[in-house]
């Protein structure tokens, strides 16, 4: 379809899904109008051996045909891709909130040196059958594609690329994140990324969309409803419990966002006098490095500075394996 103006017909863009379909992971969308493209996420597919090998399929389009790759945060599922689409041809910049940035500065690099060690890890085993075993791209690959991104702040419209002009606004997902709004062609496309919750104890609410033709929606609780929950008393609960029986919480957190959930949540209990006075350890290098990107980034979430200081004080960090 297209717009009839004064008899010219003003064509539609093209969207092409090139991840996150039949799979929560690897969200990319390609946007073409005149000439021109731009890529919204590049993320890598997670979860089963299937689904992580579509990340060495050919790409479906050329990465040097791309002006800009827009992100919406952070995750690897959202942004793990860049270093390899890097290497592979894309030159043009990677625009993102400041606070994206930051956050990518630590999980580009790590997921790097995890492909190298898988690579590593398999080598030794015998467990592939191509000689020798490749890493998807290296930590160095990913460090080079740092040099690409270029942040933009909240609510200042930007070029992506000729005839697109983009916005990007607070998503409350975790740090950084953003929806992201798109206007081509007089026709404008929005990309939700992940939304955080209004009621969040820890990150500003997600920011009123603005009006537009076509929303894209990141779904993968959009078929259920969270029950309404006391956290902080479930967890008091749950520690209590454990230590009455001289017993050891072990707690699997992802690094950026939820890591930061629970120190703050036990930075209450203990300052509340509901938690016992038990040693915390953040086992997890990444999860401390995300958590000085936290304070660092006072705008995207509710905490005050005294509060800050007091989720960074909740626990002891263990940064190498001898540490931990």
């Amino acid at each position: 379809m297209g717009e009839r103006r004064r008899g010219i017909v003003s064509p539609m863009p093209t969207l092409q899904f090139l991840g996150a379909t039949d799979t929560v992971t690897g969200s990319k969308t390609a946007i073409e109008h005149d000439g021109h493209r731009i890529l919204v996420d590049c993320g890598l597919f997670q979860g089963i051996k299937e689904l992580r090998q579509r990340n060495w399929e050919r790409f479906s389009i050329d990465p040097a045909s791309i002006d800009a790759v827009v992100l919406t945060h952070a995750h690897i599922d959202h942004s793990g891709y860049l270093p390899r689409l890097c290497r592979d041809g894309f030159t043009g910049p990677v625009f993102c909130s400041p606070g994206t940035r930051d956050l990518l500065r630590v999980l580009l690099p790590d997921s790097g040196h995890l492909q190298e060690e898988q690579a590593r890890f398999l080598s030794r085993r015998g467990a592939s059958r191509h000689e020798p075993v490749l890493p998807l791209y290296t930590e160095q690959e990913a460090t080079a594609a740092l040099t690409q991104v270029r942040p933009v702040e909240f609510g200042v419209p930007f070029d992506a690329a000729p005839g697109m002009r983009a916005t990007l606004r607070r998503a409350g997902h975790i740090i950084g994140a953003a929806s992201v709004r798109v206007e081509v062609a007089n026709r404008s496309v929005t990309f939700s990324g992940d939304v955080g919750r209004r009621d969040d104890p820890l990150m500003r609410p997600p920011e009123l969309l603005a009006a537009t033709d076509l929303l894209v929606v990141e779904s993968t609780y959009g078929d259920r409803r969270h029950r309404p929950t006391e956290a902080l008393d479930q967890l008091a609960t749950i520690l209590d419990e454990t230590f009455a029986r001289s017993g050891v919480v072990v707690v699997p957190a992802f690094a950026v966002g939820r890591a930061q959930h629970l120190l703050h949540a036990v930075a209450v209990l203990a300052k509340s006098g509901r938690m016992r006075d038990v040693p915390v350890f953040l086992d997890s290098p990444m999860a401390i490095a995300a958590t000085g990107i936290f304070v660092d980034n006072a705008g995207d979430h509710r905490l005050s500075e005294k509060e800050c200081v007091e989720m960074c004080a909740a626990a002891r960090y263990s940064n190498t394996p001898e540490d931990s």
